[in-house]
């Protein structure tokens, strides 16, 4: 199934694209003066030709859509720093754009699943971090496993619960092989961000 791409184009930008679109992998969506409501809802990115920013008014509503992954169609010659998520320089080909949309969108689903917010942690499970503004704690493997764990269930999980899904009931495990690495990230917590409120426990287990 093609991705929905919203593009934000001058009359020969759109034109061109159009022209092409059967080849695409992704369906345009051409901006005018309104956009479906579904449509941008169901659209994870946008193409934007850098010779439409020079309409201020249109400028504004791309500024609006900072959610969305941003592909800037630049030239060689353009002196706009504007942060986007990627661009692409003319002169360019069918392929080049394709690629381009494909790495936007796989990076970005890449992305989302490596990291988790937990309060107001940042678990980077790809750089094996947990991130508090500027500083961080490093985190093993099983760390990584019981804070994501504990953040998806969202309840109270006994220690055997935990053991049978981060352990897999390892024969070198038991129920203190769960107290002893949680002590461990608790104490690292601590020592770091001055928090023992992170993962707390009760008569049913340890939970976020």
């Amino acid at each position: 199934m093609k991705s929905n791409v919203i593009i934000f184009g001058t009359k020969f930008f759109n034109n061109t694209i159009n022209e092409i679109h059967e080849h695409l992998n992704f369906t345009p969506y051409f901006f005018t003066e309104e956009i479906d409501k579904k449509i941008l809802s169901n659209s994870n990115i946008v193409i934007i030709d850098c010779d439409i920013l020079k309409n201020i008014k249109i400028k504004k509503i791309i500024n609006v859509l900072k959610g969305k992954i941003s592909l800037l169609i630049d030239r060689p010659d353009n002196s706009d720093n504007s942060n986007y998520t990627g661009k692409i320089t003319r002169p360019f080909n069918l392929t080049d754009l394709n690629n381009k949309i494909t790495w936007l969108l796989s990076s970005s689903t890449f992305n989302k699943n490596s990291t988790i917010k937990i309060k107001e942690y940042i678990l980077d499970k790809n750089e094996k971090k947990l991130k508090k503004g500027n500083s961080y704690i490093a985190l093993t493997e099983r760390e990584i496993q019981l804070l994501d764990l504990l953040c998806a269930k969202k309840k109270s999980l006994s220690k055997s619960f935990i053991l049978s899904k981060v352990w897999k009931y390892a024969t070198d495990a038991d129920t203190h092989t769960v107290e002893t690495h949680i002590y461990r990230l608790r104490k690292k917590i601590k020592e770091q961000f001055l928090d023992d409120n992170l993962i707390i426990n009760n008569q049913d287990g340890y939970l976020i």
